[in-house]
């Protein structure tokens, strides 16, 4: 018996991770890429609807506090687990 996990995988469908080494260039109009994980940063590039969201704009303030305005990787670095930003991300796609 397995379990089915639709709101992760609709999530998963509308991220779309890119490698660290690709240009701003291409962001989809209507996207943005965002830096997700504690050690090691994976990009995705996330629907400008997302800053519609209270619990999106919750992690947004969480990156100020701890990074300020100074993103280390040159865009915004958003201080929680991969898995945390795709189950907030299945719950927004909903």
């Amino acid at each position: 018996m397995g379990f089915r996990l639709p709101g992760i995988a609709n999530a998963k469908r509308s991220l779309t991770r890119s490698r660290s080494g690709s240009k701003s260039l291409d962001i989809p109009k209507g996207y943005f890429a965002v830096y997700v994980g504690k050690c090691q940063k994976e990009r995705f590039v996330i629907p400008v609807s997302y800053l519609n969201e209270p619990m999106f704009l919750d992690l947004l303030s969480q990156a100020e506090e701890e990074f300020g305005y100074d993103h280390p990787m040159g865009g915004i670095t958003i201080p929680c687990s991969e898995h945390t930003f795709l189950d907030l991300a299945s719950r927004l796609n909903i």
